[in-house]
């Protein structure tokens, strides 16, 4: 999973970034200060991990844990005309065009030693700034295949029904809207798809916050805050209060300090690992695992996925000769305290080709090529 971060400069955007994978990305008081789109990997906290290792260690033998990642990339500040090639212009929406997910950070802080590119506070400004440089954006790809499949249509009649739907989608981005918001048929998501739209991608609203105003993780009380959040509400995107400059602070934090500070402002949880969640539930992901002597590993898929298509995240091979799967529940394993207490118990489960798995799912596959 690659998760694209986008703000006006100045809101905070690589601060939050710097933060959350702990990267180094240069972060400054000035316009375009990250000039090169910066990347982080990071690791997506799952304790069931920790537990199976625990399982599976024999005396001096520990198995290695592979955690599932998500990739984060830093995008140079946009500004107004950024699809004309103003600012740092084109090249960094096609570093958007290349990730799963956008969180556009937008700033919901006062604070004069920090300029604004637009001299205020006012996010629902902001993001409309950015919003309509990525639909022209869009439109101008639109516009470009409209006129391709026209041209293609004399050849091939069957193409009319993919332009019928680049016209509805064309009147759309016209009116102001994000291609995200036009009604599709499953072919129709299929097209939008292989397109690329900026527009059409998931969005998690980023709200930064002072300190003052995040604690307890409930900004009720700021008015910008709100004003995000009634949006996000509105486009049926995720919202995430956060204080980039506090996750900063925390970073170089132990585990134990970590966690008593994040106690005292009543949060369970940091800023990364609540993005993470609310990541996977935006884009309709859920984690199954495998265990063994040689290795604890989690497997980022998508919700729905059946068995067959579970076991070619690992391996081609795997899903191509699916024989079957044997599956447990991770708290039931817990429960069973072993493998081969599962097994003896009846609690372990085989599964065939139409098993449609589930989050946490323990899995060993079976399979003949």
């Amino acid at each position: 999973m690659k998760l694209g971060i986008v703000g006006l400069p100045n809101v905070g955007k690589s601060t939050l970034f710097n933060a959350i994978t702990n990267a180094g990305a240069q972060s400054a008081n000035f316009p375009f200060c990250t000039i090169d789109p910066n990347v982080g990997v990071v690791a997506v906290p799952d304790k069931r991990l920790d537990a199976l290792c625990e399982m599976y260690t024999e005396g001096s033998k520990v198995p290695p844990i592979v955690p599932a990642v998500i990739e984060f990339v830093d995008i140079a500040g946009l500004v107004k005309g950024a699809s004309k090639g103003e600012g740092l212009g084109n090249k960094f929406l096609a570093n958007i065009r290349e990730c799963d997910a956008i969180v556009h950070v937008v700033r919901c802080f006062e604070n004069d030693d920090i300029i604004h590119v637009e001299g205020s506070i006012d996010p629902l400004r902001d993001i409309e700034t950015i919003d309509i440089e990525l639909i022209f954006s869009d439109m101008e790809m639109v516009e470009r295949r409209i006129a391709r499949v026209t041209k293609d249509l004399k050849g091939d009649k069957s193409l009319q029904k993919e332009l019928d739907f680049l016209k509805r989608l064309q009147e759309l981005l016209e009116s102001g809207k994000p291609a995200r918001a036009l009604p599709c048929s499953e072919d129709e998501v299929s097209m939008m798809g292989n397109m690329a739209l900026l527009t059409s991608k998931p969005i998690i609203y980023a709200a930064n916050l002072s300190e003052s105003d995040f604690s307890g993780g409930e900004p009720k009380n700021n008015p910008y805050y709100k004003q995000v959040e009634d949006l996000a509400a509105e486009q049926g995107a995720e919202v995430l209060p956060i204080c980039a400059q506090m996750e900063a602070d925390i970073v170089d934090m132990d585990a134990e300090e970590k966690l008593m500070f994040l106690s005292e402002l009543g949060l369970e949880h940091s800023g990364l690992d609540r993005l993470i969640q609310k990541s996977y539930r935006l884009l309709g992901l859920i984690s199954f695992l495998t265990a063994g002597e040689k290795e604890i590993r989690a497997w980022t898929i998508q919700n729905g996925w059946k068995a067959p298509q579970a076991a070619g995240r690992i391996h081609t091979d795997f899903e191509r000769g699916f024989i079957r799967a044997q599956v447990i529940a991770f708290d039931d394993l817990m429960a069973c305290g072993s493998l081969a207490n599962a097994r003896s118990k009846g609690a372990l489960r085989t599964e065939g080709k139409e098993y449609v798995m589930k989050d946490g799912d323990v899995v060993e596959f079976l399979f003949n090529v």
